[in-house]
């Protein structure tokens, strides 16, 4: 039967199958768009499970704010070439503006059939590996950075004792410079209260058996060894406790320093509520 040049280009340009894969579809379902189409779809769908062990370590983060809600969406890729195709971004972007309308709050059905019906038109494993949702209150303020083309997402929430310092310029600023921060130092916990003990116990045990090995260390009384001990755990926490590390726009003042003065400055107290961190396969 004759197949038409213009059903061979539709079919490529509906479904992004090669030229002679979609001719030869509308040969074998003898002319039938549909059916041309549902073949190729399983056709593709059937080379993304053979893909299905291969790792995906690359992809990006998306990160949607609206509504005083933030969505984060990690989808991953098996190589970066896809991860910077046009379509995969795109895919990225709608899966997160869908989550946001729709409420969800981890991935489903829905959202995975978004990434099959990709995964099925470029033939690469691809995943929705994460989706985390941010709600914050009226006294709360959302911002969010993206950094490395998609490497790091990150998102920041802060609170203020009075909403409308919230939509001061310094405060956005402030928020945008945070998360700018957190990107590039990924901070382990926002403050001391927040580190587990038993990893916090872990570390302290550590830093003994170094001393313990340590020659300059040996023949020091008891109350000088736990002195040196508890200024070796402080400045532990120091360096993975947000609010402890020097900001990184001026590194001679901490975050907390920054924080306080930024407070006296908009006639409120500002506080950091909450903060995200997605890498790329991690």
């Amino acid at each position: 039967m004759e197949i038409k040049a213009s059903d061979v280009k539709a079919l490529r340009d509906k479904t992004g199958a090669g030229m002679m894969e979609c001719k030869n579809a509308l040969i074998a379902c003898e002319g039938d768009f549909a059916k041309a189409e549902k073949y190729l779809k399983e056709k593709g769908l059937a080379a993304v499970e053979k893909r299905s062990d291969r790792a995906t370590n690359e992809g990006k983060v998306f990160i949607k704010i609206a509504n005083n809600k933030a969505v984060l969406v990690e989808l991953a890729s098996e190589t970066d070439f896809v991860a910077r195709n046009p379509d995969f971004i795109a895919l990225g972007n709608k899966i997160a503006e869908v989550a946001l309308a729709k409420g969800y709050t981890e991935p489903n059905d829905e959202l995975n059939s978004m990434v099959t019906d990709l995964a099925t038109k470029i033939r690469e494993n691809m995943g929705l590996k994460r989706l985390k949702v941010v709600n914050a209150a009226n006294n709360e303020y959302l911002t969010s950075y993206i950094h490395g083309d998609g490497l790091i997402g990150v998102v920041v929430k802060l609170a203020a004792d009075k909403p409308e310092a919230l939509q001061d310029e310094r405060v956005k600023t402030f928020a945008f410079d945070l998360a700018l921060h957190i990107a590039a130092f990924n901070p382990f916990a926002l403050d001391r209260s927040k580190v587990d003990p038993a990893h916090l116990a872990e570390q302290e045990e550590i830093f003994r058996k170094q001393m313990e090995q340590d020659e300059k260390m040996k023949g020091k009384p008891a109350n000088v060894v736990d002195n040196i001990l508890k200024g070796k755990v402080n400045k532990y926490l120091a360096e993975i406790c947000l609010v402890d590390q020097g900001f990184v726009k001026d590194e001679k003042l901490s975050v907390a320093k920054v924080l306080e003065d930024l407070g006296k400055q908009v006639g409120a107290k500002i506080s950091i509520a909450d903060y995200v961190y997605f890498r790329v396969g991690q």
